[in-house]
């Protein structure tokens, strides 16, 4: 699927009057079995942090790939700006990577090894340069230990300092945060986002993790199978699948299959299991046959049969309860509904009312303005990752 480019704000033109950019254009990558990347048109705004999301597999570490200079492209064009870089050598390209094994050299102390890529330049007085990129890492204090000495996160930040310092036009993360446990990984995800923020370059950031993306990401491009399968802001994506692939891959998603019956006014309705539900036109991205209707689960409101629901809108009867899992800021429900699909409804633990116990008969409902309309020749199970 491709991409169209939009024109360039002024805050993206260069000092040239040009800017820079970074474009992928039919961008492909064959091997002899099969095709990692297909077509791919892409454009990553300057000065933004994009996220290339998906499964293994998809081709985004191919992309990053051959954006680094490190696999050569079967077809297609890479720039930046008016400058084209397809087959340049890696040296060349004013681009950095950082590894998920942050690749830190032992023998060498923290400086040391910030400096690095300056001192293999030729370039003489680097200590005020070395000082300042500790500073921006916070690892002022740390300059003279060496990489072991220090924790997975400390090592992450000393990797990042040492490919800032080199000043590339774009910054390439290739699954940084991987080797990182839980808590460290959500702490480095802000500072990141921070450093980008203060050194103001392009960060072009692989990985699966659905969190990592939606937390750093100015923008997220969804990968699946060599193509981009939805682009856009973090809210966009979540709040407006268009496909049952994007639906189920960031986050979790209830589809019900429904007989679309058409539009009414800016609406447009579907006949859900006896029931005509609505969704806005613009979160509708099929009109007519039959559809999915996909709501997210913390968008689902849930009351014991008959009793009132707070701020109803579309309702469906008939459900109970067939599994109750308290994951501390939520209550996550199983709900069992007429037709035999178990729907998820996440209910935030306010303390307004006990939780349901397994068995309880239930109605469900949700607002109108959160669903969303996907064409039924979709699979429903697509981007469901296996445990």
């Amino acid at each position: 699927m491709s991409q169209l480019d939009e024109a360039t704000p002024p805050d993206r033109v260069g000092a040239g009057g040009t800017s820079r950019d970074l474009r992928l254009t039919s961008l492909t990558k064959e091997y002899s079995s099969f095709t990692a990347v297909k077509s791919l048109d892409l454009v990553v705004p300057q000065g933004q942090f994009f996220a290339l999301l998906g499964p293994s597999g998809c081709g985004k570490t191919t992309t990053l790939r051959m954006v680094a200079g490190l696999d050569i492209p079967t077809s297609g064009t890479i720039s930046l700006g008016d400058t084209e870089i397809t087959y340049e050598k890696p040296y060349k390209r004013p681009v950095n990577t950082v590894f998920q094994n942050y690749a830190l050299f032992p023998h060498l102390d923290i400086a040391d090894n910030v400096a690095f890529g300056l001192k293999r330049r030729g370039v003489k007085d680097v200590k005020r340069q070395v000082a300042d990129m500790l500073e921006l890492v916070e690892l002022s204090s740390q300059a003279h230990k060496k990489p072991t000495q220090m924790s997975g996160g400390q090592q992450q930040r000393v990797a990042l300092a040492r490919a800032l310092i080199n000043k590339p036009e774009v910054l390439l993360l290739d699954e940084p945060l991987g080797a990182l446990d839980l808590k460290l990984r959500r702490g480095m995800q802000l500072e990141l986002k921070r450093i980008q923020t203060e050194v103001g370059l392009t960060f072009v950031h692989v990985t699966h993790d659905q969190e990592e993306a939606m937390t750093m990401a100015d923008t997220v491009a969804v990968m699946n199978q060599g193509v981009i399968e939805q682009m856009g802001t973090p809210i966009d994506l979540y709040e407006n699948p268009r496909t049952t692939f994007v639906a189920n891959f960031l986050g979790q998603s209830n589809l019900i299959a429904g007989e679309i019956e058409g539009r009414d006014g800016d609406h447009v309705k579907v006949r859900v299991q006896g029931a005509v539900a609505s969704v806005p036109g613009e979160r509708a991205h099929s009109e007519s046959g039959r559809g999915w209707l996909g709501i997210r689960p913390e968008k689902v409101l849930i009351a014991e049969a008959g009793q009132p629901i707070d701020a109803p809108g579309d309702v469906i009867t008939g459900g109970y309860v067939t599994d109750v899992s308290f994951v501390g800021v939520s209550t996550q429900y199983q709900v069992r509904m007429p037709w035999g699909q178990e729907l998820q409804v996440f209910e935030q633990n306010t303390g307004a009312r006990a939780m349901l116990p397994v068995g309880t008969k239930v109605d469900v409902s949700w607002r109108p303005e959160f669903a969303f309309l996907l064409d039924a020749s979709q699979d429903a199970k697509a981007g469901i990752e296996e445990e």
